[in-house]
């Protein structure tokens, strides 16, 4: 299994670096093996380091990585592994790292674990990555999708592959996107649908104007009086099975600090905007409840003061469960049929 581990540990040098900040951390791409995989604890030896990312700034340095589940043996995209790297943190990508191809920071890789074929020889490189034969030196061969700022959270529809992203915007558009090979989605020049100004401003003239980009399917406003001060979209699943119905055919996403969950269609995809972004409430013994309200429920139940934010995740299981999962009360919950939708 594999892990991507921010440390305090330089050493040693890293494989990518961003030419400019501050040497504060570097990210670690790590793989352990485990002798007894149904052990209840790790008994391998030390991992084996794939890769090294050398951090400019303390925050968003990481972001999820994870294997294509809809690949099966045969399929080109079977046993590689995709790995999110946000800009490098500061605000605005001040080194302006995510537009260029050189540099590793905000971007999707794509690369395979067990193969050799890379610089330092500990990974491989698939020959049907975007930029693996293109003849330039300017570009990283390992790239799969760039113009991401913080790609948080990624799933793939099991229907027809479609691998959606929910990437956090800077202070106004948070965004939910298709992703393809050779992708570019637009940041630090776009903010989602939208010119991107400054660390407070995006220009509503002339939106979605650059059509050699990849722009969000939804999108929603961290102004939106229904959310925080400070929003995060994150939790994106793709939910295609029949023990929920009500999710059925829906691309499910949240918003970290507040809680709230959302959806679009999966087979009617919106083309940017929030309009066709829908809420869901969850069914509490009979109320309806936004998750934030359900922790801090629980956190008065614990004789703790109630949770000003939830922290959310999604989880899945293999027969169609989705859990809601937060930082705030311990408590990892199973979304079962009649919570219905609103």
């Amino acid at each position: 299994f594999y892990t991507w581990t921010d440390s305090r540990n330089t050493a040693p040098d890293a494989d990518f670096v961003p030419g400019g900040g501050g040497d504060t951390h570097d990210t670690v791409l790590l793989e352990w093996t485990a002798r007894n995989p149904s052990a209840g604890t790790y008994d391998g030896d030390a991992p084996r380091e794939l890769l090294r990312v050398e951090q400019p700034y303390g925050n968003h340095n990481g972001g999820q990585i994870g294997f294509n589940p809809t690949a099966s043996s045969g399929d080109s995209d079977f046993g590689l592994l995709y790995v999110g790297i946000a800009d490098g943190g500061s605000g605005g990508d001040p080194l302006n790292l995510s537009q260029n191809l050189n540099s590793a920071f905000g971007k999707i890789f794509r690369i395979d674990p067990l193969g050799s074929n890379s610089m330092n020889r500990s990974y491989g490189i698939p020959a049907d990555n975007p930029f693996a034969n293109d003849g330039d030196n300017n570009t990283l061969s390992e790239i799969y999708a760039s113009g991401v700022r913080n790609p948080q959270r990624f799933a793939w529809d099991p229907d027809n592959g479609n691998m959606f992203l929910a990437d956090i915007g800077q202070n106004i558009v948070e965004e939910i996107s298709l992703v393809t090979s050779g992708a570019d989605l637009g940041w630090n020049t776009w903010e989602g649908s939208f010119r991107f100004i400054s660390r407070s401003a995006v220009s509503l003239s002339n939106p979605r104007g650059d059509e050699a980009l990849t722009y969000p399917v939804a999108e929603y406003g961290q102004e939106d009086p229904l959310l925080q001060r400070s929003s995060a979209a994150t939790g994106l699943h793709v939910y295609r099975s029949d023990a929920i119905p009500e999710l059925a055919n829906l691309v499910l996403f949240g918003d970290n600090p507040s809680g709230e969950v959302f959806y679009v269609s999966a087979d009617l995809l919106p083309s940017g905007g929030q309009q066709a972004i829908r809420r869901i409430l969850l069914n509490d013994s009979g109320d309806s409840k936004t998750l934030l309200q359900v922790i801090q429920e629980k956190n008065r139940e614990q004789g703790r003061s109630p949770a000003g934010r939830a922290d959310l995740r999604f989880g899945s299981g293999p027969d169609g469960q989705v859990f809601l999962l937060n930082k705030r009360d311990g408590v990892i919950r199973l979304i079962v049929s009649g919570t219905g939708l609103r």
